[in-house]
Formats: structure tokens, sequence, C-alpha cells
């Protein structure tokens, strides 16, 4: 079959790879009709994730039908078409009980290299390393799903593709962040990086009530898709310091809750943004969290601050002591997508939210390589690219 395969940093090609074979009971082979490039596979793309082997098959958003099915999948048949969560899942263990499905405790077969890492790990992710599986991803003809009795959600035919398949990620993963800022009633929700996840962090702030969201970019067609969902912006390069910039549109107190969106590849100006960029050049440090630092310090007293964008590993000089000294509450983690799935097809199925409003550019598997490179350099106004699976 034809899939998109990893060789080393920013150097993406398709080529021909075996057929995936069902290897479990629990297994499925799904068909895929649409995947994506997801800003968290850029990571991937410019280097910075670990255990990443040449041939390793990239992709964890896509969606398809469903072409043979394990002797124990009773729930899905040849011909079902499906959308499939990014985090693998058994369904029994603990954290899959409590509605953590990206925490599964058997779907992750290498988790002894992430407790050394983490303390402990969480599960498996399609076409996201051998730190969280190996598993083969979806930007490919044909996908081995495991547990698939349990994380393959039926989608009804009048549902076009490409409001469907953002549902495997992304929406689920804007809806977490914000769900995470526990809004209440006339909260100003502050929210940095508006890519495809900030987009539906905002939409999904204002579903959960907020009054306001701002939103922090450095690329004015992103604010501008930002606006357009109806949230105030903030240009990071144009104003001289954010947090003053924020203190002046909410009175001085500062934001209620606060999101990033934008994870270990943070841009800035300021010298903390420097000196980041230089160890993490020479491997000093994972991730460079200006981000992060810039909204726990912009948080008013007693906020909370929620995580969606990707850390992998340490970063410097943590503002614990504005954490701390504000009250502030913490909350992240990859998205239990599993939870969110069927509400949010829903949504999706009433008309109510159109996800593929964040859609700018397609292909497919054989334009991969090319559209990894516009979309890691922000060329052509690049927001969300999806491939069709031929």
């Amino acid at each position: 079959m034809k899939a998109v395969v990893w060789h080393g940093k920013r150097d993406v090609r398709t080529e021909r790879v075996d057929d995936p074979q069902i290897l479990n009971p629990r297994d499925a082979i799904v068909e895929v009709t649409t995947t994506a490039i997801c800003g968290s596979d850029l990571h991937i793309y410019n280097g910075l994730i670990p255990a990443m082997e040449p041939g390793d098959v990239l992709g964890h958003e896509f969606m398809g039908n469903v072409v043979e099915c394990g002797s124990a999948v009773k729930n899905l048949k040849a011909g079902d078409r499906v959308i499939v969560p990014f985090a693998i899942a058994c369904g029994a263990c603990e954290p899959c009980t409590r509605g953590q499905t990206s925490l599964c405790a058997n779907a992750n077969p290498n988790a002894e290299v992430l407790d050394v890492m983490y303390g402990h790990s969480g599960g498996g992710l399609f076409g996201y390393s051998h730190l969280y599986g190996g598993y083969a991803g979806g930007q490919a003809q044909y996908v081995r799903v495991p547990f698939a009795d349990f994380g393959p959600v039926k989608v009804p035919q009048e549902i076009p593709d490409e409001r469907a398949v953002l549902l495997t990620d992304i929406f689920p993963t804007g809806y977490m962040a914000a769900e995470n800022c526990d809004i209440r009633d006339g909260d100003v929700v502050a929210i940095w990086g508006c890519g495809p996840v900030g987009q539906f962090a905002i939409v999904s702030a204002f579903m959960l009530g907020a009054a306001r969201v701002i939103a922090i970019d450095r690329f004015n067609y992103r604010l501008r898709r930002a606006k357009a969902a109806g949230a105030e912006t903030i240009n990071h390069d144009e104003v001289d310091n954010v947090l003053e910039a924020l203190y002046e549109v909410t009175g001085g107190r500062g934001p209620d809750a606060v999101i990033d969106c934008v994870g270990m590849e943070a841009h800035g100006q300021s010298p903390d943004a420097a000196v980041d960029y230089a160890k993490q050049a020479v491997k000093l440090e994972m991730d460079r969290p200006h981000a992060l630092r810039e909204l726990i310090m912009a948080c008013g007293v007693g906020g909370r601050v929620s995580v969606a964008g990707v850390y992998a590993g340490f970063a410097d000089t943590f503002p614990i002591g504005a954490l701390f000294g504000k009250g502030l509450q913490l909350r992240g983690g990859q998205t239990h997508v599993h939870r969110y799935m069927q509400p949010l097809l829903e949504r999706v199925a009433s008309g109510s939210v159109d996800p593929s409003v964040v859609i700018s550019h397609r292909g497919t598997l054989d334009d991969a390589p090319q559209l990894y490179s516009t979309f890691a350099r922000h060329d052509d106004d690049c927001l969300k690219v999806v491939l069709s699976g031929a």
C-alpha cells in the first residue's frame, strides 16, 4: 500500500509499504478515505520527538471504511464508515473505566521507556514514535486499528469526511482544553496559539459559556480566523508586551483562564525565548516553554491554566512561584478523545458546528511531503491540511 513515511528531520516521503494485517482478535483493518496532518506531526517533522525510526508511518487523524474485523470485534462489520480516536485504548483498564482513555494501561507495549521518562506511561498513539507503542499511523491507504471493539465511532453517510475527520483529534483536543478551564459565566479566557487546536479551543470556550475569548498569535491569517469565530485578537509580534496588552483589555485583572495551544516549539522575541532556541538546538532543553511562561504570568489570581500544546520532556525556568503565589490550577495531558467523539459528532450532525472551516489545504498521499513543508513554514496561509487516502 501507499503511506507517508518518516526518514529523518524534515524528510517525509510517500512510499510503498506492507499492507497491515489482523494481529489480534480485537483488531480491525480500516481503508482510509481521509486523513490529516496535525500540528503535533510537525514536532516529528522538525526532529523534536525522540524514538522515531526510519520507515515509521505517520499520522493520527484519520477515518475510513472497515474492510476486515478480528473475531472479537462484534460492534463493527465490513463497510462501516468510522472515525478512529488518535489515542489507542483498551476500554477495560482502570484509566479507561474512569474515562481517561489516553492513559490506557494496556495500549503501549513500550511503556517501560515512558515509565523512566515520566514516572509512569500513558497509552499508545497512532503514528507517534516508539515511545507511544510504535503503531503505524493513518497517513496511509490502510491502517490496523487495535481494540476496534472499543475505539471507532460510526459516522452517518450524510456527514462529509471533512466535517468528521477532525473529530479524531483536534476538535476534541480544543474542547478538552476549554473544559479543563472550568469556565464560568462571565469568564474571560485567553488562548495562546491560533492553529487548528487553538481555533477549536476558541469555539469550545464560547460553547462552554465564556463571555470573552482573547486569542494570541503571531500570524495574521490565523488571527483573522479567530476573529471570525468571535474572539478578540492580539498579534504577539505587534505589541511591546503581551501581558500589558492583556491587562489593558481586562481592566488590569488578567484573564480568568488561559490555554496553551502552542507547546514545545513556542516562538518569541524576548531573552528567555532566545535562550530556549539555543538550548533546544544543542539538546540541553527538550521544550521551548516561552508561551507557557507567558500565560502563567498573565493569568489572573485564582485562575485556571490549561495545557493542550504538546510537551515532551523538561523545560527550564518554569514560573512555579507565579503558579503558587497566584493560586492557579494547572491541568493538561493527551486528550481523552473517546469521551468526546460521539457528543461532538452529534453537534456536527445538527449543524451547530462545522469543523471543516479550519481546512485550508487539500491533497493526496502523494502530495504529503510538499504539504508537510508548506504547513511547517506557514506558507500560503496554511492552517490545516487534509489528504485523501488515495
